[in-house]
């Protein structure tokens, strides 16, 4: 039936009554009505668009989840790349920033920057034309997402519809999205009494919550969004400032930080750090720095970018966060090459952005320097992403009759004996492949990206495959069908095809992936390409002396017996080649000499180079038979600096190391 007019007029009181109240709420944090009261409105509203469905939205109130679960995320490219931020981490690293933006501008006074939070979320990009909400996207690598637009559209704190009269033909609003603090310990502490999975940390929350096929899911989910910039905008005219812009973001119905504050002079900057800093632990999100931008949008233009950042805005990244907990066990890992790693498990505690029940003693060498045992109260730091580190035990605390950890005798997990030889600091399983803690890391490494490239062939698969008897070595992985795989728990036909394919794939590889694949010990993806290059094919590698394996830039003599003794295993020799005999295969390479003008010399990159990428410039070092280092040392001969040099910079001036800029690489590179 129609709906009489009375009923329409109604239902876009409703509608405009609805968002305005969502907007003095998650907005403006200024309720006008009772929680009672605008539930009661939202009920009669979705009464009335039930019994004239004809008249419901995509913009309505009601509208926020409703969808059928997806099968999977569709890609979308985003069109203006979503980059991410240089960090710097402390005010010298600060100040340089400022100093190449000076001098970049030609400019000596202080100029304005935005100083905000740096939100510990997901970024998100929003698309909405004619003010309705049609497209949300996850960042993704910067320049394609996943399209998760029905799971943005459960969120309260975004609108579905622009407020205003003067409303863009198009907007992008990106910002971030995030599980509140005090509703992340509600969220797992019911999780908990379910038996369900609890989430590390609120950010992992916010990011498993987003990443739902069922939006009703992620409704269920207490998430929030703050928005913090545009980035494509048609049909309004651009501002002059990035702080007018985010203040017409806020009118047009988005939250956004009331910390964000304009700044001048090192001074300035500094003080609103030290003040976000003491806030850190008191607001209701997780942080883990300041962002900086330079706030004139002409002067942004004027900088432009770098490959991947860009040049008017940094994160001044907070120090990590240190917390005492206790001990409650020591026990024992077993990696990819048989080194038995000490692991303490701890009375959970949240630190750095997340819940941290686990923290690596790295070798036996650290755990008796460091004297830590079962029932010590210990200082435990975590910084961002890194893996927690148990700093020290405070003895003063340390329990009566308390044990030294041994090194086990035998391995927990296949029994066989455990050795730590002299002079190193690890101890190693003796198993081998024998060993299933070693055949599971070992078939995880295979099967990694940088290695044979297996998509699909993830850690959990893995783990049931070598548990099931399935995977034997790797070598099973191209024996694998389609009825063993799509048996196998939470797999399928679809699944067990794509990853069939994936094994396919993997078949035609380059000399230096197989050889990383390998995991040969101390051979890794720079090695492996050395060895490639000097030597050209396996048969060559693998009759080489240890003297013949030396001449290979940055082989040393522990790296040369570790190669030499890994092809006088008979089993090894049978294993590549079986993998040759199941189609595993690679192009021959003709090997010059000649080529090699810069063996022995070892570089160190830095910053962003503009003329190619870190990787491309590595790769063409590389091949011409150099040493590329992570970091800059007496034995570095020269450091090439791009934008943002950082520290490496200052250290390679320190030391006396040449210094070469992005010109002088590339006439290196072409003589």
């Amino acid at each position: 039936m129609t709906a009489p007019a009375s009923i329409q007029k109604k239902i876009a009181t409703l509608r405009k009554t609805i968002e305005e109240h969502n907007y003095r709420y998650h907005v403006l944090a200024q309720p006008a009505i009772p929680d009672a009261a605008f539930d009661q409105l939202f009920k009669e509203l979705k009464e009335l668009e039930e019994k004239y469905p004809e008249l419901i939205t995509e913009d309505s109130p009601t509208q926020r989840v409703g969808n059928m679960p997806l099968k999977e995320f569709n890609q979308v490219k985003h069109e203006i790349p979503m980059l991410s931020l240089d960090n710097v981490f402390d005010q010298t690293e600060f100040e340089a920033f400022l100093q190449r933006i000076y001098q970049r501008l030609k400019i000596s006074e202080p100029i304005e920057f935005t100083a905000e939070p740096k939100f510990d979320g997901v970024a998100i990009s929003l698309i909405y034309h004619e003010g309705v909400l049609v497209r949300g996207a996850t960042r993704g690598d910067g320049m394609t997402g996943e399209d998760v637009t029905l799971n943005m559209r459960t969120i309260p704190t975004v609108p579905l519809k622009l407020r205003g009269e003067e409303i863009p033909k198009v907007l992008e609003v990106r910002g971030e999205v995030y599980m509140p603090k005090a509703l992340f310990l509600k969220f797992n502490d019911q999780a908990k009494k379910r038996d369900e999975k609890l989430f590390v940390n609120p950010r992992n929350a916010a990011s498993g919550s987003l990443r739902q096929l069922d939006p009703k899911i992620t409704a269920a989910r207490p998430l929030a969004f703050y928005a913090y910039q545009v980035g494509l905008l048609e049909g309004y005219p651009m501002l002059e400032t990035h702080y007018e812009m985010v203040q017409q973001i806020r009118n047009w119905g988005f939250p956004v930080s009331d910390l964000l504050k304009i700044v001048k002079g090192v001074p300035a900057c500094e003080t609103y750090y030290q003040k976000i800093l003491q806030k850190r632990e008191s607001l209701p999100l997780e942080i883990d720095g300041v962002v900086y931008k330079v706030n004139s949008f002409r002067l942004q233009r004027e900088l432009g970018f770098v490959s991947r950042a860009p040049r008017w805005a940094v994160a001044y990244k907070f120090p990590a966060q240190e917390k005492i907990t206790t001990v409650r066990a020591i026990e024992f890992n077993v990696g990819r090459t048989g080194a038995v790693t000490p692991i303490a498990r701890l009375e959970p505690v949240f630190v750095g952005g997340a819940t941290v029940s686990n923290a690596t003693l790295h070798n036996f060498d650290e755990l008796y320097r460091k004297d830590i045992r079962v029932g010590d109260t210990v200082i435990v730091r975590r910084a961002g992403d890194v893996i927690p580190e148990i700093v020290g035990s405070i003895k003063e605390q340390r329990p009566r009759a308390t044990k030294i950890v041994k090194i086990p005798q035998y391995c927990p997990i296949c029994n066989a004996e455990v050795i730590k030889p002299e002079g190193e600091a690890v101890a190693r399983c003796t198993g081998g492949l024998y060993c299933s803690a070693q055949l599971k890391e070992s078939a995880k490494h295979f099967a990694a990206r940088r290695a044979m490239d297996i998509e699909g062939l993830g850690e959990k698969l893995i783990e049931l495959l070598v548990d099931e008897k399935i995977l034997n070595d790797v070598t099973d992985i191209y024996c694998l069908d389609h009825k063993t795989l799509a048996e196998l728990p939470r797999m399928g036909d679809k699944s067990a095809e794509n990853i069939l394919k994936a094994i396919t794939n993997s078949k035609h590889t380059t000399l230096e992936r197989f050889l990383y694949a390998l995991g040969i010990r101390d051979v890794g993806e720079a090695t492996s390409r050395a060895l490639t290059q000097y030597f050209g094919s396996i048969e060559k590698i693998k009759d080489a002396s240890m003297d013949e394996l030396q001449l290979v830039p940055d082989i040393g003599p522990i790296v040369a017996a570790n190669i030499h003794a890994f092809f006088q295993q008979k089993h090894n020799l049978e294993l590549i080649k079986k993998l040759q005999t199941y189609g595993v295969e690679w192009p021959q390479l003709k090997v010059s000499a000649k080529k090699q003008t810069l063996a022995g010399k070892t570089f160190v990159l830095t910053g962003t180079l503009l003329t190619l990428s870190r990787d491309e410039a590595k790769e063409k070092l590389l091949a011409l038979g150099a040493s590329v280092a992570g970091s800059v040392s007496k034995k570095t001969n020269y450091v090439v600096v791009g934008d943002n040099p950082g520290s490496k910079l200052t250290k390679a001036q320190e030391l006396g190391i040449e210094v070469l800029d992005e010109d002088q690489l590339m006439q290196l590179l072409k003589s």
